[in-house]
C-alpha cells in the first residue's frame, strides 16, 4: 500500500522530469525542479507602467499577477496529512522571487484532479528590476509532508472541483 510520494503527470510523461527527493538525511523538504524554461517578469515593470499610466489620467492598469512555475509532478499522501510548497531559502536574495502564497498548501484530493492532473506549481512574484529566467531542472521550491489534526465539531463534507481556487467556488 502506497503512504506517500510523487509521481509524474501524464502530460509529462516523455519530458526528462526528475521526481523530488531530499539531498541529506536530515533535509525535511524534498526539493522540487521546475518542468520547463521559464521567465518571471519583475513587478516594477508593470509598476511603473501603472505608475505611468496614472500621471497620464488613464484607468486601464495592468494587474500584478504571479507566475506559475510547473513542475510536471504530482503527489499522492493520506487523508489526514498534507504537502506544503515552501520557497527555497535562497530564492529572495539570489532571485527576488517570493510565493504569492507565502507556503502553498496542498490537499489530498487534488492528487489527479481533472483539471491539471494535481500538478504542483509554484506561484511566484520576482521583486528583482529585472526578468529572472528559471530553467528546467532548476531547483523551484520544495515540499513537505505534515500530519494535521481535525476539530471536534468539524462537518466538512465538500468534494473539490478542480485546481487552483476551486475549494471556494460554491
Amino acid at each position: 500500500m502506497k503512504n506517500r510520494g510523487f509521481e509524474i503527470c501524464k502530460n509529462y510523461n516523455d519530458k526528462d522530469i526528475i521526481l523530488p527527493i531530499r539531498k541529506t538525511k536530515n533535509s525535511v523538504g524534498y526539493d522540487i525542479e521546475s518542468a520547463e524554461d521559464i521567465s518571471i517578469p519583475s513587478i516594477w515593470k508593470t509598476v511603473f507602467n501603472n505608475f505611468s499610466k496614472f500621471i497620464k489620467g488613464e484607468k486601464d492598469f495592468e494587474e500584478i499577477k504571479p507566475t506559475l512555475v510547473k513542475t510536471g509532478i504530482k503527489s499522492y499522501f493520506n487523508e489526514d496529512e498534507v504537502l506544503i510548497l515552501a520557497n527555497r531559502s535562497s530564492h529572495p536574495i539570489k532571485k527576488g522571487l517570493i510565493l504569492a502564497n507565502s507556503i502553498g498548501i496542498i490537499e489530498c484530493d487534488y492528487y489527479n484532479n481533472p483539471q491539471n492532473d494535481g500538478e504542483l506549481m509554484f506561484a511566484y512574484y520576482n521583486f528583482f528590476p529585472v526578468d529572472i529566467t528559471i530553467k528546467k531542472h532548476d531547483p523551484v521550491g520544495q515540499a513537505y509532508f505534515q500530519k494535521f489534526l481535525i476539530a471536534d465539531n468539524d462537518k466538512a463534507d465538500g468534494i473539490r472541483q478542480g485546481g487552483f481556487g476551486s475549494t471556494d467556488k460554491k
